[in-house]
């Protein structure tokens, strides 16, 4: 049995419909990126299979139980970091957990035994008396995380939980969910696609309230197999991205200041005649390369960026 499903999920908000019969289900074990733009349904999604929406129609299930009418259940199997996490400020950091292991019920023993051992892996042993509002950001999104795990969940749903790090801290959290993939199963939203590259071994991608793709990173490397261009020009000539995109057998163009990333409709032309072009062009050649696309390229096909 799937640990997740949805079927024919939709909701709406007022005239704005944010799900248009979302389906996908998702198998238990490791880490799933469920990636998308803004406003193709995410957080909508998370929020639904969390027990925070009731979805307007269709049917969302985690581990076998229903989120709309067994949601207590669901609730005491799951772990959930939003985006944005909110706290009691008056509170410490241990007195937080505390209370949240109350929540699901743990007895004082296990509670003070598994706030001591998260905190610890965490990080915040030390700041543990310490108010919350006197915590950085980059601490209380770790605190999110320990909450999040402290019932030891069956699938743990993460909202863009780098967001609010610096790349030390999150450096530090996605060493963890890699080390929480043969734990529990996770559930990631993200829009660096970097770190789902990182440690997601299966994605999910949403466009408009609806699938686009699901499959593993092996599976989309293989559909998507055509090779990305690098071309790296002078920093002071012009923008070349119009005049690339014109090209035939070019499908796709991405510039990052002086490099372009070029999407190639014809690869056996494009190996020949893009560095001609460039340089009809007037433009200064720095450097020229071939790659695999990387999962941003694969994205951006997809969502048709």
């Amino acid at each position: 049995m799937p640990l997740i499903t949805c079927e024919g999920l939709t909701k709406t908000y007022g005239s704005f419909q944010a799900l248009r019969g979302l389906t996908f289900t998702a198998e238990g074990g490791g880490c799933i990126g469920f990636l998308g733009p803004n406003g193709a349904g995410k957080t909508t999604t998370i929020r639904i299979l969390t027990g925070l929406a009731h979805a307007s129609g269709g049917r969302a299930t985690v581990d076998g139980l229903d989120v709309a009418t067994q949601a207590d259940q669901v609730r005491s199997r799951i772990g959930y970091l939003a985006q944005s996490p909110a706290f009691y400020n008056y509170m410490s950091g241990q007195e937080f957990m505390l209370w949240v292991a109350s929540l699901f019920h743990l007895d004082g023993r296990t509670a003070r035994s598994r706030t001591e051992e998260l905190l610890k892996r965490l990080g915040l042993w030390e700041a543990r008396r310490r108010a919350i509002g006197g915590y950085s950001g980059g601490m209380k999104q770790r605190l999110g995380m320990a909450q999040a795990l402290i019932n030891r969940p069956k699938v743990l749903f993460l909202d863009e939980p780098v967001s609010a790090l610096d790349p030390v801290g999150r450096h530090e959290i996605l060493n963890l969910i890699d080390e929480l993939r043969g734990e529990t199963t996770i559930f990631m939203s993200s829009h660096v696609l970097a770190d789902v590259e990182r440690v997601c071994e299966r994605v999910i991608i949403v466009n408009s309230g609806q699938v686009a793709v699901e499959a593993n990173m092996a599976e989309l490397r293989d559909t998507y197999a055509s090779p990305v261009f690098t071309v790296e020009l002078d920093a002071h000539d012009p923008d070349l991205r119009a005049s690339l995109q014109a090209l035939p057998f070019v499908s796709g163009v991405r510039r990052e200041g002086p490099v372009y990333r070029v999407a190639a409709a014809d690869v056996a032309v494009a190996r020949r005649e893009l560095p001609r072009a460039v340089l009809a062009a007037g433009a200064t050649l720095v450097r020229y390369g071939v790659e695999a696309p990387t999962l941003e390229d694969i994205f951006l096909k997809v969502v048709g960026a």
